[in-house]
């Protein structure tokens, strides 16, 4: 299949380009990601593969139709900007990545739990320059804390079992309880109050619309006093606003994320040279319990193997007219 790969850096060449190897579809890299300005690029090729912040909605669906696209493969498993009933009606086939590496993510929560109670990014600052002073770093055992996991799938999961690991109390909330889970790590209970009993909630379900803005004014107040609150999930689960006034009441006592409700701007790209638009996201960054990657938790070798091969392969289906396990549907 001839292949417009949107919204590529240097790495997706690197991965794609090998996993290609075994598939010889005409690969066609472009760095701008795919947007009413540029879906135009798409033209002559029988389909396009993009990532997370690429947007796809009913116009741009009927302009990637109109140009003869066929199939849209995502090299993710977000699909939340995707227009699952345009794509039907149009006849466009979409697929994804459900699963690359749950590790890779699970352990980057880990990173971000650590990091921002033992205040190891600080620290690493004051040796540098000479500082040895411990005011300030102060940070608490994870033995013996209550650990809150929203969403339970393998994601969630490896996370509980890791924090488990170290001691912690696991409290799991899921629509669909995973009983084997339960018996060897965790406690499901209702969300409220997995909300006040949790020293740290993480967060690990997909965005919908019940789940967007879980994290809002409401379910902030029922939060234990000085909570630790991480997202490596989707960044609209969380009202930003919502989160600011939790830290200034100090009702959130550390907020770990690496992702954002408005990343899709700002994520992947090199903006040290600008300034910065976004005023919520510069107001997070004024805090000093705050901590914030730029939607790396997936960056793995073990990940960008698993992603381009997975991508590939979904497009070699397609291509075959062979049944494909990926492959989304308007009921998704």
């Amino acid at each position: 299949m001839k292949v417009a790969v949107f919204s590529t850096k240097p790495y997706d060449r690197q991965f794609l380009t090998q996993a290609n190897q075994q598939h010889n579809h005409e690969l066609k890299f472009l760095s701008p990601s795919l947007d009413v300005q540029t879906v135009t690029l798409a033209t002559g090729f029988e389909a396009v593969c993009v990532f997370v912040n690429d947007r796809l909605d009913r116009k741009i669906m009927e302009t990637l139709s109109q140009q003869g696209i066929e199939l849209i493969a995502l090299r993710c498993a977000g699909y939340n900007k995707v227009d699952l009933n345009a794509a039907q009606e149009l006849g466009i086939k979409v697929v994804r990545v459900p699963a690359y590496s749950p590790y890779a993510v699970a352990e980057h929560a880990i990173a971000l739990i650590l990091t921002l109670n033992r205040k190891i990014h600080r620290a690493y600052y004051r040796v540098r320059e000479g500082n040895f002073a411990l005011n300030g770093l102060l940070g608490f055992d994870l033995h013996g804390r209550t650990v809150g996991i929203i969403g339970t799938g393998k994601i969630g999961q490896i996370t509980g079992q890791i924090l488990h690991g170290f001691g912690c109390k696991i409290l799991a909330y899921d629509l669909n309880p995973n009983q084997e889970f339960a018996a060897q790590y965790g406690e499901y209970v209702a969300l409220p109050e997995l909300l006040a009993q949790s020293d740290i909630i993480s967060l690990h379900c997909p965005l919908t619309k019940d789940t967007h803005y879980l994290i809002n004014d409401e379910t902030v107040k029922l939060m234990k006093p000085g909570v630790m609150l991480v997202n490596t999930s989707r960044g609209g689960l969380i009202d930003t606003k919502a989160v600011i006034k939790g830290l200034k009441s100090e009702q959130i006592g550390y907020l770990a994320l690496d992702v954002y409700e408005r990343e899709s701007k700002m994520f992947f790209e090199d903006l040290s040279g600008e300034i910065i638009q976004d005023d919520l996201f510069e107001r997070l960054l004024t805090f000093p319990n705050v901590i914030i990657t730029g939607h790396q938790a997936f960056f793995t070798v073990d990940a960008l193997n698993n992603i381009a091969e997975t991508t590939l392969a979904n497009i070699t289906a397609i291509a075959l007219n062979q049944p494909c396990p990926n492959q989304l549907s308007h009921d998704d």
